[in-house]
């Protein structure tokens, strides 16, 4: 490990004195490593206390949405990557809600346009129209009702940024497992079976007469940084998981699970500054992650704001 007092070539890569040279990058921090064949990456490890992890079990033997609440930082959208990760439940799949989610959307989607620009092409080479299912893809709540042996899990994060009636528009689904797609439901008998897009790469399912009807209730994990209250029949329909704030033991154990024991050497006052720093959603425990891995990379963090551009508030003005 290079010694925090070392030379500016240490650490220094980047010097501002617009002279180029050649530098080697260090290796990237376990948790922005990624891999080109989706789920091979790196796994990081995830703690959860017994009674958190009983709750999760809860919702995955009802078959329910797990609602998880907690502020920035405590773990909620990685609660689902370890679901996946340890069940074997395939890639995971995400739908990052905001202000334009749309249930349907989040089901599939129909390319009119695409497809009458395809037809219009075909006929003037002479050719056959492509299928109608070329021009339908099935979004990540959608793709997650396909029916499988084993279910799959789907993330639906950050739902507060959704439409105030998002919730609601959730319950029908959540309760049938089904949905109809309207496109392919109108089709003539001989035509029933129409292969479409998954939201996977590159896969398709075949869908018949236009409706998905999942075998197995897929493993539902909604994140919501309590910003908003939902409406009763949403809550009751789901298992609710508050996460809680780590405490100095928790933030230690966290520390060496991500970076190994040997961090530890270099933590303790990183911590009780992250501690000292910490009010109510204004920093995230991989702020001080990141402040540790710098750290036992070399990086001088005394360097005027160095600490504070690395554990910056999350609230208020830049």
């Amino acid at each position: 490990m290079t010694s925090a007092s070392g030379s500016e070539a240490d650490w220094r890569l980047f010097r501002g004195d617009g002279v180029p040279r050649p530098v080697a990058l260090p290796s990237a921090p376990p948790w922005r490593r990624f891999s080109p064949v989706p789920g091979l990456g790196p796994e990081l490890p995830y703690l959860i206390e017994h009674r958190h992890a009983d709750v999760v079990n809860a919702a995955l033997h009802l078959r329910r949405p797990l609602l998880v609440t907690g502020l920035a930082g405590t773990g909620k959208s990685s609660l689902a990557r370890a679901i996946t990760h340890e069940l074997g439940l395939g890639e995971l799949l995400r739908w990052p809600v905001n202000s334009r989610s749309t249930v349907e959307r989040a089901l599939y989607e129909y390319d009119a346009i695409g497809r009458l620009h395809e037809a219009s092409l075909s006929r003037d080479r002479g050719e056959r129209e492509p299928s109608i299912g070329t021009f339908v893809r099935l979004g990540p709540l959608g793709t997650a009702l396909v029916p499988s042996v084993t279910p799959r899990c789907l993330l639906i994060d950050e739902i507060d940024k959704g439409d105030v009636d998002l919730p609601n528009d959730l319950l029908t689904v959540f309760e049938e497992g089904v949905f109809e797609i309207a496109e392919l439901s109108r089709l003539p008998e001989d035509m029933a079976d129409v292969d479409v897009q998954t939201h996977d790469h590159g896969a398709t399912v075949r869908v018949h007469q236009g409706r998905v009807q999942c075998a197995e209730f897929p493993v539902v994990v909604i994140t919501s940084n309590g910003e908003r209250d939902f409406p009763p029949a949403f809550l009751r329909r789901c298992v609710r998981l508050a996460l809680p704030v780590p405490d100095a033991d928790r933030l230690r154990a966290i520390v060496a699970a991500h970076l190994g024991e040997e961090a530890m050497r270099e933590a303790d006052d990183l911590i009780e500054a992250f501690l000292h720093r910490r009010a109510p959603g204004e920093l995230a425990t991989d702020q001080l992650l990141n402040a540790v891995f710098l750290r036992t990379g070399g990086v001088d963090l005394d360097a005027e704001g160095l600490l504070d551009a690395v554990l910056h508030q999350l609230t208020g003005a830049l």
